[in-house]
């Protein structure tokens, strides 16, 4: 997993509530279980009419937003489904940054496991950001991890809450497997020691 130091990106403004996983990736693309090749389908509802051309007005259809590395909403963002394929088509798209006054609680454990950073914040807050987002190029966020502060344009730094381990995992490029990897040693010890174990040296305790 790619780690998470500091961003500074293009931030997309979407000012709608509820934005379900279904809106984010829907269920038809859900076939694959790789996690390339879904960023051309995020938000596919949102972003194409039925004859596949684009919607114009969709923000992520248009410049420089197509470039986004950073998504600001309302609030509930990935409510629905489970489906952890929502966070991947975020990824695959290039954001890796989601703001947003409240997540879906699976939607939010699952950014974290894929490398994307959610933040809360009060809705007064993302609205402001979301009026920075909107002059584009010039409008660029910084999400600073290490010191848990948004930048924006004129400087002005805005603090965040994040659990320490999360923070670590993100910061360090770590998922489940590879905080697992980080005790290679142990378990490779501890593997051989069992190997060499006689089978009536193995006891089974039953409680």
């Amino acid at each position: 997993m790619e780690k998470f130091t500091v961003l500074t990106a293009i931030a997309a403004p979407l000012p709608e509530a509820n934005v379900d996983t279904d809106k984010i990736i829907p269920a038809r693309f859900l076939k694959t279980t790789k996690r390339s090749g879904l960023g051309v389908h995020a938000f596919d509802g949102m972003r194409y009419n039925p004859d596949g051309s684009e919607k114009p007005d969709f923000v992520l259809n248009r410049e420089p937003y197509r470039k986004a590395g950073i998504l600001i909403t309302h609030d509930n963002l990935g409510c629905g489904s489970s489906r952890e394929h929502a966070p991947w088509a975020l990824l695959d798209f290039g954001i890796r940054c989601v703001i947003a006054p409240s997540f879906a609680d699976i939607f939010f454990n699952n950014c974290f496991k894929n490398g994307i950073l959610p933040i809360r914040l009060p809705r007064e807050i993302c609205d402001a950001l979301m009026d920075d987002a909107r002059l584009g190029a010039n409008g660029r966020l910084t999400i600073d991890l290490e010191r848990q502060v948004v930048v924006r344009p004129d400087g002005e730094e805005i603090g965040f809450e994040i659990d320490p381990l999360r923070k670590h995992l993100l910061l360090e490029g770590l998922d489940d497997i590879g905080q697992t990897m980080q005790h290679e040693g142990a378990i490779s010890t501890f593997e051989a020691a069992r190997g060499q174990a006689q089978p009536w040296q193995t006891r089974i305790v039953i409680d």
